[in-house]
């Protein structure tokens, strides 16, 4: 199997502390990988949090496969980010979006199983004239796709959720919500379930907008509108889906037992529910793109930055997740 690769993220948040631990923790499970970065600040922040990682620069993704064991493959950047722990440097940012971009060269020329993505910080990006909603949506672009056609899954073992408008104003989000998009991210939804998580018939719970789904049009129309139409199609073209359903009542035990798949109308509240029921352990997987790409579902913990403790759980998860989904592919 190939190498994982995974970015830098933003130099002054928590992705170096992370990816250290998790080649600490490598015996659980936790499948080859390297790190595009600068390896003297791997080294580095290593030694001032006493932890015992030995770091190798390695000039190609392939020779992490050896080194592993013993070491953590960096794959040089070819600088060094001058950002210090919590404190973001705008001068960085190139350096952010370089990692991305050679993760990204790698799996797509075949060095690379699947790309896993460090924390970004978005306005720090934004400074530096990135003009993206997120990594979604630049991965989108990336790939060639229109942003539509990448569609944002976060998993862990109790729930998976999808949110069919994603970063946008509340507003905004009601907004641009429309039949056609809760279609085609209900068809990438299902196609992703079959493909990359095994799921032979999966089955798709669709929130409504409105409290109680609208209430029969009580509490507003957008669900029998927009919501039950797209429900209808997805049937149509031979999906299970369910719904519109009150998103007070679909994310207990018992109402997550019967689906593998929630569509959600916008970004909270899909992430909500989520985040409550497994805050560590999250991930991000970008679903409708030609590469795998998976990430932690939290930020760049600047708070806690360089202080040693930041909880690696949710890129252990991500790596994981990412080697289990390529290992299903290539068997496929």
């Amino acid at each position: 199997m190939l190498p994982l690769a995974l970015t830098m993220g933003e130099p002054a948040g928590i992705g170096g502390e992370i990816a250290l631990q998790a080649w600490l923790r490598r015996a659980e499970g936790v499948s080859v990988f390297y790190v595009i970065d600068d390896p003297l600040r791997l080294a580095t922040l290593a030694a001032q949090l006493g932890w015992q990682v030995p770091v190798q620069a390695i000039a190609a993704p392939k020779e992490a496969l050896s080194a592993f064991t013993r070491s953590l493959p960096v794959l040089p950047l070819g600088g060094a980010p001058e950002a210090e722990p919590g404190r973001p440097h705008p001068a960085d940012a190139a350096m952010v979006i370089a990692a991305i971009d050679m993760a990204i060269d790698d799996v797509q020329a075949g060095r690379a199983s699947a790309l896993v993505t460090n924390p970004i910080n978005k306005d720090a990006l934004y400074r530096a004239g990135f003009r993206h909603p997120g990594h979604t949506e630049y991965l989108a672009q990336l790939a060639g796709l229109p942003e539509r056609d990448a569609v944002m899954m976060l998993a862990c073992p109790e729930l998976r959720v999808v949110p069919v408008t994603i970063h946008l104003p509340l507003r905004q989000a009601i907004e641009a919500l429309s039949t056609a998009a809760i279609v085609r991210a209900g068809r990438i939804t299902h196609e992703a379930l079959r493909r990359d998580f095994g799921i032979a018939a999966p089955v798709l719970a669709v929130a409504g907008l409105n409290p109680h789904a609208g209430e029969n049009g009580a509490l507003g129309r957008e669900d029998l509108d927009i919501v039950a139409p797209a429900v209808q199609q997805l049937r149509a073209d031979g999906i299970v889906a369910r719904g519109p359903l009150p998103p007070d009542t679909m994310f207990h035990p018992e109402a997550r037992a019967g689906y593998d798949a929630a569509l959600c109308m916008y970004h909270d509240q899909a992430l909500i529910p989520i985040k409550t029921i497994d805050f560590h352990g999250g991930v991000n997987i970008t679903l409708g793109l030609p590469f795998i790409r998976t990430s932690p579902d939290h930020g760049t913990g600047f708070d806690i930055a360089g202080k040693g403790v930041a909880r690696p759980d949710s890129l252990i998860a991500a790596l994981r997740l990412a080697a289990e989904i390529a290992q299903r592919r290539s068997a496929s």
